[in-house]
């Protein structure tokens, strides 16, 4: 007689749970399986693919020739737009993310106090961030146009005489800065810095002030150590948000003006869509992978140098 029954032939308990936790367990099963097959058609399989383009010369017109690590070789050595274009999504990560992050935690903290409307405060700032890009880009052209701008007729006004902008090499970058600025200090990372603030506990905030600690003390003894998870969290974003910039850029100026805005995302959609390229393109994606992975490793790493996280044993 098996262990697994009683007497009567009927199932144990234990056989019925283990029954039953299969059940589910096969139930959970099924319903993962669209994600799953999703996945694998959009993205691990893509990924696979294009690590094997990486190796290859295809053009997609034709076949397949293997040429090994010379895509690679390639960037590193003969590509000066690589390096290039590297250097100036690196510098634009370096303009917006501080800013970025400073502006949202400002505006987090200002729309934190309890005064009447602020709910309407709320929407008005995050608006913005609701503007497609496109849309977004094609409304500051016309705001930063050299000629016919209204930001530079009212520099004219009072006497200024307005720059190029987005026609000038020294000026294309901090303006698709300033236009990045407008529709992402009240979007999402604001959102987070808020949530954020409303779990600094009250009674920290009250005994640093029984103890003497005016506004500025309070926010850098209590409010910023209590909001560090949420400042990395927002700064990891952030920062992978700007090494990937390439909407605006390409929608704003395409590149220019001589290069001027050609970043590291534009180059790689040049390679594969323009000159189609697609085992070059490919390599230039996984070597900007890797970049992505080696700043996102260091920032965990260095985390626990800055970071407090409440509860936690040092």
């Amino acid at each position: 007689m098996s262990s697994a029954t009683t007497l009567d032939g009927v199932a144990s308990k234990p056989a019925r749970l283990m029954s039953l936790s299969r059940r589910e367990a096969l139930e959970g099963y099924l319903y993962l399986t669209p994600w799953v097959i999703g996945f694998i058609a959009f993205v691990g399989g893509p990924m696979l693919a294009s690590l094997v383009l990486s190796l290859t010369n295809y053009h997609v017109v034709g076949s397949l020739q293997f040429l090994g690590l010379e895509n690679y070789v390639r960037a590193l050595t003969d590509d000066h737009l690589f390096w290039d274009s590297l250097k100036r999504t690196f510098y634009y990560t370096l303009l917006v993310v501080p800013l970025g992050i400073t502006g949202a935690l400002l505006a987090a903290m200002l729309l934190n106090q309890n005064l009447a409307a602020t709910t309407i405060y709320r929407t008005l700032f995050f608006l913005p961030s609701l503007t497609p890009v496109v849309a977004t880009a094609i409304l500051w052209r016309w705001i930063f146009n050299a000629d016919v701008g209204v930001l530079n007729y009212l520099l004219w006004a009072v006497g200024i005489e307005g720059p190029g902008w987005l026609n000038s090499t020294e000026w294309a970058i901090p303006t698709l800065v300033i236009i990045t600025l407008w529709g992402t200090i009240g979007g999402n990372t604001m959102i987070i810095f808020l949530a954020g603030l409303q779990g600094v506990p009250q009674d920290l905030q009250e005994a640093a002030a029984i103890d003497g600690a005016n506004a500025l003390q309070r926010f850098r003894h209590v409010t910023l150590p209590m909001l560090s998870p949420t400042v990395f969290f927002n700064l990891v974003l952030g920062i992978i948000g700007g090494l990937k910039v390439f909407a605006l850029a390409y929608v704003a100026t395409d590149g220019g003006p001589a290069y001027a805005t050609w970043f590291y995302a534009l180059h790689i959609f040049a390679q594969a869509f323009k000159y189609f390229e697609m085992g070059y393109a490919s390599a230039l994606a996984w070597m900007f992978f890797v970049v992505m992975l080696v700043f996102t490793y260091l920032q965990f790493r260095w985390s626990s140098t800055w970071v407090y996280y409440a509860g936690e044993v040092k």
